[in-house]
């Protein structure tokens, strides 16, 4: 198979598959391909440029089986390098309450029904049959506080199937109804340990096999190997765990760059016009209504999205803006490039004017000649096709999960607004004779606050998803950045941006270990959309100001090159510090100043911790 040898080929250089590959091997879901990508892919050595290390711990309630080949498979074609390390057989539980997995950026749980039911029971006493998965529901909550309590570690857990083997050994339909409703309960339980535990997520299996219409189970191999679930089962399992991992890791995509003809609607506006094209009321025409009304509310998410038509922009903006079934309006994109250029030079130009990289876009198209011009030209971009039948666009643009996210912030919320902003900031930009009255005209105000219960959220996804500037790369997860938060020997704040534009919302974050003399800065990012501000600057002579404050005579900086955020290279010489020996440190002295910029008002907001 041309995919598997084209992988050999990159183990074998000890390089990563190129964004084509891993694109290809995304879309794989024969879970026996998937196996043999992953035993290939497990050549790849521990530090491979172009991929994200991700540590993930595996516990099973039986056997494993090929979960760890095939989880490889998708993690790599993620974007991810992942480091997978199983447990001890027959040992889930007391692995779990130890804590013994470490402290990996995951554990993966597999549970099955062994878990919650007696060795044996009776199908006469129903009730008590209840009872024992509740007890058994208490335990699992208890092990997994007390997992919680020694690792800063996400666990994901999973909804369960109940065997029909076990269903249907109950011949009372109203005993039969009862047990079903039990173990309803029981996953309404497991799917509740998120809001009771912060580093708990769970993934609704039951759902997952019932819409993709896999058998859960391989019952020979139940019963020969004590394997829980069947290949294709576990390779839904193993998709869905790459779509937490995706998040969790900060490499979900931000902008939806959506084509128009045959693609929002149907037909070629050019050639019918506005009244002729299919749109809302019966197929196909509501395929397309239903397909807006999704990418609407992924707009109402937090996805930016951006128009990318070959077509007179005048008649495109009267369609959105009149069409009485169009769910999408123009002021829904925060960029529109309508006109007759390539799509590659557009979406480019869009990122350009938005301040993103290309690499957090999804671009749809029902041309094959465009997907493969961007392809060629933008390969970072992730492609998906708008061809075919139209009732099934609204699977292709969700079923990967591009763009999904650990919690939805306010940020989030904002954010296709605050980039349709940016846009409007460009224009304004125009007017002046120089950048430096142009920023005085924006009246930018920085708000600086520590982090609160409320803000914890926010801040950890800002070090997932933030790439360029992002001064280490050290990615604190919403755990280590609460325990920090509380803890006298370190700050953790978070910088809010506003203009006359607008309010950015939450756009930046540090992390500090305050010593008694030295003050440590262990990460620092910012949203790149208010990068050539000058905000970063206004924000190191806040922690300057602070640490001074605070006693501490030095204030140390680190910037560790990852490749992708070298817009903030010297981030550090700019506010005025010092490079050392080590060219990773950089030192600003009691003598030093920041030259924070006049255009930045600061106005620090309290916070009060609970």
């Amino acid at each position: 198979m041309e995919l598997l040898d084209t992988l050999r080929e990159a183990v074998r250089d000890g390089r990563a598959p190129d964004a084509a590959t891993r694109a290809e091997l995304a879309r794989v879901t024969d879970p026996a391909v998937l196996r043999r990508a992953g035993k290939t892919l497990a050549g790849l050595g521990s530090e491979v440029p172009g991929l994200r290390p991700f540590r993930v711990a595996v516990l099973c309630t039986g056997t494993i089986g090929p979960y760890e080949p095939i989880l490889r498979a998708t993690l790599v074609a993620a974007g991810l390098l992942p480091s997978i390390e199983p447990g001890r057989y027959k040992m889930f539980e007391m692995s779990l309450g130890s804590a013994e997995f470490g402290d990996p950026d995951l554990l993966s749980c597999l549970l099955d029904e062994s878990y919650f039911l007696p060795p044996q029971w009776s199908a006469t006493d129903i009730d008590g049959l209840g009872e024992y998965v509740a007890q058994r529901l208490v335990s699992l909550r208890s092990t997994v506080d007390a997992a919680t309590d020694r690792s800063p570690a996400t666990i994901l857990l999973h909804t369960l199937p109940l065997p029909g083997t076990i269903r249907d050994a109950v011949i009372s339909w109203r005993d039969r109804a009862r047990l079903s409703r039990i173990w309803h309960q029981l996953n309404v339980e497991l799917l509740a340990l998120v809001d009771q535990n912060p580093q708990v997520a769970v993934l609704d299996l039951v759902s997952v096999l019932g819409d993709k219409a896999v058998a859960a189970r391989d019952d020979r191999l139940h019963r020969y190997g004590d394997l829980p679930f069947s290949d294709g089962a576990l390779a839904l399992i193993a998709d869905q765990t790459r779509r937490f991992a995706q998040a969790k890791a900060g490499l979900s995509r931000k902008v939806l760059a959506l084509d128009l003809d045959n693609t929002l609607w149907g037909g070629v506006i050019g050639e019918v016009g506005a009244q002729g094209v299919q749109l809302g009321g019966l197929y196909p025409g509501n395929c397309y209504r239903q397909l807006q009304e999704t990418v609407a509310t992924l707009r109402d998410q937090g996805v930016v999205l951006v128009l990318a038509s070959k077509n007179d922009a005048d008649l495109v903006d009267r369609t959105l803006a009149e069409h009485p079934e169009a769910a999408l309006r123009p002021e829904a994109f925060s960029a529109r490039m309508v006109n007759w250029q390539p799509k590659a030079a557009n979406l480019a130009a869009a990122a350009d004017t938005l301040g993103l990289a290309v690499g957090s876009f999804v671009f749809m198209d029902d041309s094959p000649f465009e997907r493969g011009q961007v392809a060629s030209e933008l390969p970072e971009v992730a492609i998906l096709s708008a061809e075919g039948d139209p009732a099934h666009h609204i699977r292709t643009l969700v079923e990967h999960g591009w763009f999904d996210v650990l919690e939805l912030t306010d940020t989030d919320r904002k954010r296709p607004e605050l980039y349709r902003t940016k846009a409007l900031r460009a224009d304004f930009s125009s007017s002046f004779g120089s950048p430096a009255d142009y920023l005085r005209a924006l009246d930018i105000e920085l708000t600086p606050a520590e982090a609160t219960e409320f803000t914890v959220a926010r801040i950890a996804q800002l070090a997932g998803r933030t790439n360029q500037f992002n001064l280490t790369g050290v990615r604190y997860d919403e755990a280590t950045t609460a325990a920090q938060s509380v803890s006298p020997d370190h700050l953790v704040a978070s910088f809010s941006v506003r203009d006359r534009f607008g309010d950015e919302g939450v756009v930046g974050a540090v992390w500090v270990d305050c010593g008694p003399d030295v003050w440590a800065v262990t990460n620092l990012v910012l949203s790149c959309r208010v990068l050539g501000r000058d905000v970063e600057i206004a924000l190191a002579a806040w922690i300057a100001a602070r640490a001074r404050a605070a006693g501490a005579s030095t204030v140390e900086g680190r910037f560790v090159p990852s490749g992708r955020n070298g817009v903030a290279a010297d981030f550090w010489t700019r506010a005025g510090f010092q490079p050392t020996e080590n060219d990773e440190i950089f030192r600003l002295g009691a003598d030093d100043t920041v030259p924070a910029p006049d255009w930045v008002s600061v106005s620090e907001r309290s916070e009060v911790h609970s």
